[in-house]
C-alpha cells in the first residue's frame, strides 16, 4: 500500500546513535548495511541472524525474539522480518515511544520510508515514489547510477575548496553564480582530467557574477 500524504524529505545523521534492525536475514543485511555505511550504532535482534550479518564490525547482535516496546532505547528502527505480527509490533511501539520505524516493503508500518539511492562520496541522489511502485524508483536508480561517475565527486570537491576560499576572505557566497559556473562546461572538462582548467572557469564565472 503507497503511503497516502506527500513525503517531507530529510537526511538523518546516524553516525554514533543507536539503531535498531529486527530481523537477520538478506533484506534485514541490506538495512543494515546502510546504516553502517553512515556510522550508526547497529543492534540487530533476531532468532536467527546470517552469521555473516553478525559477524560485520559495528553490529551488536543478539539471536533471540523482539521485545515489545524495545524501541524506546534507540533514535531509528527497522522492522525487517518475515513474520508480519512482528513487524506491526514493532511499528506500533515505535509509535508509542516517539521513535521513527521503517517496515522494509510495508509502507502500512512505517513512520518513514527508505528510497532508491546513487552515492558519490557526499553526492546523494534519490529515487522515490511514495510506496506506490519500488520497481520504478530502483529502476531510475539502475539508469542514473552510471550517470553519477567519479567525476562528479572532483567536481564537489573543486566547488567547495572554491566556496572555502571565499568565505575565508570573507566575500559572501550566497549571490555568486554558482549555477551558471556548472552550465557553463565544468563538469565536461573535469571528465576529461583538464581540473585546472575547469577551475579557472569556475573562478571566471564566479568573479563576474560578483562585479
Amino acid at each position: 500500500m503507497p503511503v497516502d500524504a506527500p513525503l517531507y524529505p530529510v537526511n538523518l545523521v546516524v553516525a554514533g546513535r543507536p539503531c535498531l534492525v529486527v530481523g537477520g536475514g538478506r533484506v534485514a543485511g541490506q538495512k543494515v548495511a546502510e546504516l553502517l555505511r553512515c556510522g550508526a550504532d547497529v543492534h540487530v535482534v533476531a532468532p536467527e541472524i546470517d552469521p555473516e550479518l553478525a559477524a560485520l564490525d559495528g553490529v551488536v547482535a543478539e539471536h533471540r525474539p523482539y521485545r515489545p516496546g524495545e524501541v524506546s532505547g534507540y533514535r531509528l528502527v527497522v522492522a525487517a522480518t518475515d513474520d508480519p505480527q512482528v513487524n506491526r509490533q514493532v511499528f506500533l511501539d515505535g509509535e508509542e515511544a516517539g521513535v521513527w520505524v521503517n517496515s522494509a516493503d510495508d509502507p502500512a508500518n512505517c513512520s518513514f520510508t527508505l528510497p532508491s539511492r546513487v552515492r558519490q562520496g557526499p553526492l546523494l541522489v534519490t529515487f522515490s515514489t511514495g510506496g506506490t511502485s519500488p520497481a520504478l524508483a530502483t529502476w531510475l536508480r539502475r539508469r542514473y547510477t552510471a550517470e553519477f561517475g567519479p567525476e562528479y565527486l572532483a567536481l564537489i570537491e573543486l566547488l567547495a575548496d572554491e566556496r572555502a576560499r571565499l568565505q575565508g576572505e570573507g566575500v559572501p557566497t550566497e549571490s555568486l553564480d554558482w549555477q551558471g559556473a556548472l552550465d557553463s562546461g565544468m563538469l565536461d572538462l573535469v571528465r576529461e582530467g583538464r581540473l585546472a582548467e575547469a577551475k579557472e572557469r569556475l573562478q571566471a564565472c564566479l568573479s563576474s557574477s560578483s562585479d
